[in-house]
């Protein structure tokens, strides 16, 4: 499958994640939003990790490559804590998503470029600034 598949697949899956919790938030305390979420988040990767157990996969590790996964866990929760915290605060949802998202996108890109050193083109730089402008547009709607 295309790589790009799986990125389509995973930006629905953020924006949905955006969207249920906008719906849960001052429906439940936050902390009870963020528990439930690290609740499902360690049952999938567990059925995950005994599956490809069960099927006899390697199961190799190296020292970075878990602190780099704790370092993952650590991120997503403190996004969610934060969505969680916005979102109780009044935030609408066409605003912080969106400033959320794209500054990470930012954020991302300029780490590609420095530390792995990925190609910086026209477009590329071009996209970038667009999508400054477009964190600014909707910040300041």
């Amino acid at each position: 499958m295309n790589w790009m598949v799986h990125v389509v697949i995973a930006a629905i899956a953020l924006a949905a994640a955006d969207v249920f919790v906008r719906l849960s938030s001052g429906k439940v305390p936050n902390s009870l939003g963020v528990l439930l979420y690290g609740v499902v988040t360690f049952s999938v990767g567990l059925t995950w990790f005994l599956m490809d157990r069960a099927s006899g996969a390697p199961l190799r590790a190296t020292p970075g490559g878990i602190a780099s996964a704790i370092a993952v866990g650590a991120s997503f929760s403190v996004v969610v804590v934060a969505l969680y915290a916005a979102f109780s605060a009044g935030a609408p949802l066409s605003v912080a998503s969106p400033v959320v998202r794209l500054g990470g996108l930012l954020v991302a890109a300029v780490c590609g470029l420095l530390i792995w050193k990925e190609p910086l083109t026209f477009r590329y730089a071009l996209g970038v600034v667009l999508s400054t402008v477009g964190v600014y547009l909707i910040a300041t709607r």
